[in-house]
């Protein structure tokens, strides 16, 4: 079981706000930290799993 699909580095956007790209800084303890992709220097926004959205295709869940 994979837990962290968003490595750092990687744009995502927050649920509630799709049009505003995030980039993810670390994860920690199921836990996101990302900052806001236009605004770097300002303090980091913290997300679960289920909060995050991203453009690129995910691949298929092996059976």
């Amino acid at each position: 079981m994979v837990e962290n699909i968003y490595p750092a580095g990687t744009i995502v956007f927050a649920m509630n706000n799709p049009s505003q790209r995030l980039v993810v800084r670390r994860y920690v303890k199921r836990v996101y930290y990302c900052i806001i992709q236009q605004q770097l220097g300002q303090k980091e926004l913290v997300f679960y799993k289920r909060e995050l959205g991203s453009d690129t295709a995910l691949p298929a869940a092996v059976e």
